[in-house]
């Protein structure tokens, strides 16, 4: 069984952590870097007991327009030296390559915008826990749905964001499009976009018919990613399998969770171009060279005509001329006869 002085250790313990959770750091102490020993700092929601461990990935927050909601972050410090952490709020969205990333400062302008720390540094002592209370108000104007935000906590150069997923009361709508639909080579391009006010995790299914009848069909499956409310990602679907010579129809269809549904189809034309356009090439090849030839051979066996090179039809002899000319008629009226 514990001593009396042990419990009297933990008390002064709990007491220090409290203090310095709600104690700003100011001064020259802003602008001393982190020992590398504090480099190991975590940040996550506070949990219910004294441990860190098994808690929860991230904060939930639901609540009407006009609510004030409150949690706790957690920043613990198992390094050997204090550690000094920023907090702000942020909204988080999803950057095309890059996955969930926070928004800050003058560019928050939902849940990043309504949340306060009460604290916006806190100094961790080594081999310590503390609990940092922050609270959400929501606006009376807030839009039903899901708003999507974080606590950024940073110290020594590194950043860590805290996901908070809020959802204001309200009337939820989840509505989801497929939309620009393309296919290069081996590959179906296509984007999904939330038109609705929550998150979805979709799930996409492909059919492809030829010609002669099916080529693909792939089952609806729930893709790796999530669609925050007027998101919009680019995603690629492979199609190893995709004909060599056929005119292909692609339809894609997308659902998610609310009743969200969407379906949209291109036409697709599979050719093998090298060979084909090798075959054409060699064609049109032949035959200006056979047209070339028929030309040529034309204009060597071609008679010609009186008048040619003159310009006008007509020609003027000499008297010289037409004396020889009339010789070979003579000439040739006596061998007649």
């Amino acid at each position: 069984m514990p001593s009396p002085t042990g419990h009297a250790a933990r008390l002064a313990v709990a007491v220090l952590l409290f203090t310095f959770a709600m104690t700003p750091v100011a001064g020259a102490a802003d602008r001393t870097p982190a020992p590398r020993s504090a480099a190991s700092w975590t940040a996550r929601p506070a949990t219910s007991g004294s441990g860190t461990g098994g808690g929860r990935p991230y904060f939930y927050l639901e609540g009407p327009p006009g609510t004030v909601l409150q949690d706790r972050l957690s920043v613990t410090n198992p390094g050997t030296a204090p550690v000094t952490v920023r907090l702000r709020g942020a909204d988080a969205y999803h950057a095309e390559g890059a996955g969930l990333t926070a928004r800050g400062g003058k560019g928050a302008a939902g849940a990043g915008a309504w949340l306060r720390t009460a604290a916006a540094e806190v100094t961790v002592p080594a081999r310590t826990r503390a609990d940092v209370p922050f609270s959400v108000t929501v606006p009376t104007g807030a839009t039903p749905g899901d708003h999507p935000g974080a606590i950024v906590v940073e110290s020594g150069g590194r950043s860590v964001g805290v996901r908070v997923r809020l959802r204001v009361g309200g009337p939820a709508l989840g509505a989801l499009t497929v939309e620009d639909i393309t296919v290069s080579g081996r590959t179906v391009h296509y984007t999904l976009v939330n038109r609705g006010n929550t998150v979805l995790a979709p799930r996409i299914a492909v059919d492809a018919d030829g010609v002669f009848g099916r080529l693909l069909r792939r089952e609806a499956r729930t893709l790796p990613v999530e669609l925050l409310p007027g998101q919009r990602v680019r995603l690629a679907e492979p199609w190893r399998e995709a004909p060599a010579l056929d005119s292909v129809t692609v339809r894609l269809r997308a659902t998610a969770a609310g009743g969200a549904h969407s379906e949209a189809a291109v036409r697709a034309v599979f050719v093998p171009w090298v060979p084909v356009a090798g075959s054409v090439l060699l064609f049109l090849a032949t035959a200006a060279a056979g047209a070339y030839a028929y030309r040529l051979r034309h204009a060597r066996g071609r008679p010609p005509e009186d008048g040619d090179g003159d310009g006008g039809g007509r020609s003027e002899r000499s008297p010289g001329d037409q004396q020889h000319s009339e010789s070979r008629h003579v000439a040739k009226a006596g061998a007649e006869s």
